[in-house]
């Protein structure tokens, strides 16, 4: 076989592994608004709205915030975490531990 054509055969195998990595990330992305997801991580952001309007009205001290921020980050991590490890979606289990976890800093927001 020819330097050329070797040559000719690697760039073209090149070129399907990259168009099927992207094909790949371009999946992932897309299952970011998987339903499940979509509803846990719209908890997420409606409790950061409910934790900054606590801080804004004096109800809620920045410390008492920066902790629950940062329980929600967690949240987030593993909500990330757990779709990496599932095709870019969370099975109904994984959707309901998280919905646990989000009830548990939910209670801590007003109180």
């Amino acid at each position: 076989m020819s330097t050329s054509r070797k040559y000719g055969l690697l760039a073209l195998s090149s070129l399907f592994i990259a168009a099927a990595a992207g094909q790949a990330m371009a999946q992932t992305e897309w299952q970011k608004e998987h339903p499940r997801r979509a509803e846990v991580n719209k908890r997420l952001e409606n409790q950061n709205r409910r934790i900054n309007a606590e801080v804004k009205e004096g109800d809620m001290s920045k410390a008492e915030a920066g902790k629950l921020k940062k329980e929600d980050r967690q949240i987030r991590r593993e909500e990330r975490t757990m779709a990496s490890q599932n095709g870019g979606h969370i099975t109904k289990q994984e959707q309901r531990t998280l919905n646990q976890q989000e009830n548990a800093v939910s209670r801590q927001i007003g109180r």
